[in-house]
């Protein structure tokens, strides 16, 4: 069973740790199970892929985004743009809703 994650799918965050320390993006895709995230731009790999034409695929240098664990990455704060952290919090209707610690702000 995976946990529950303080970062969701389009969420901006920035990262924490790591080769990649400083950059921000977007996140694309979540991997809880894996616990990590795919960020866009960041931690960009290169393979080199074989052209094959039964699939009419071609051959070349292909630049892809690899996972970062989500422990490297904050959610940035809506309203003042600082990296955040991210509480739980239950409105009057009994909706559970993300807050940023930083300035109490819903997360969207």
């Amino acid at each position: 069973m995976s946990a529950k994650l303080h970062i969701k799918k389009n969420d901006r965050v920035v990262v924490i740790a790591g080769k990649a320390k400083g950059k921000t993006g977007r996140v694309i895709e979540v991997l809880p199970r894996k616990r990590k995230v795919i960020v866009e731009g960041v931690n960009v790999l290169k393979r080199h892929s074989k052209a094959n034409n039964r699939t009419g695929q071609q051959g070349g240098i292909i630049e892809r985004e690899a996972p970062v664990d989500i422990s490297n990455v904050m959610l940035i704060d809506p309203q003042s743009g600082q990296p955040t952290r991210v509480g739980r919090q239950v409105l009057a209707d009994g909706t559970r809703t993300r807050i940023a610690k930083v300035s109490g702000a819903v997360v969207e």
